[in-house]
């Protein structure tokens, strides 16, 4: 069984930083994608960052150059470090991962963690 854990959401001013973490355990291999979305109330959910095996790593344009995705292949975990926080970016951040398995490959998602940003 795959386990996403998210941890790091919280209340922060506008103008601030916050970094989220994901941890994945249980029986993953082979990560192609590692994923930072988010979804605001009345919106869809929409892609934060996302870092791949093959392409390397884009954001979305409303994050460029204040968020940054990172991984450890090692540990399993993808970070997002978000600086220059606004009100929009408030919402429920998701990681996702995607993992080949057997010949397949399957998405797995966290429970979500909040961010509130305050103006």
């Amino acid at each position: 069984q795959v386990q996403l854990v998210e941890s790091g959401g919280g209340l922060v001013q506008a103008g601030g930083s916050l970094r989220l973490s994901c941890a994945a355990s249980g029986s993953i291999f082979s990560i192609n994608v590692m994923g930072w979305y988010r979804q605001a109330p009345g919106k869809q959910r929409e892609l934060v960052a996302r870092i791949t095996n093959i392409k390397g790593t884009n954001y979305a344009d409303s994050v460029k150059g204040r968020f940054t995705i990172s991984r450890d292949n090692a540990k399993k975990m993808v970070y997002l470090q978000m600086n220059s926080l606004e009100p929009e970016d408030a919402a429920v951040y998701y990681c996702e991962v995607r993992a080949l398995r057997g010949f397949s490959e399957i998405d797995y998602w966290g429970q979500g963690t909040q961010v509130t940003v305050s103006s």
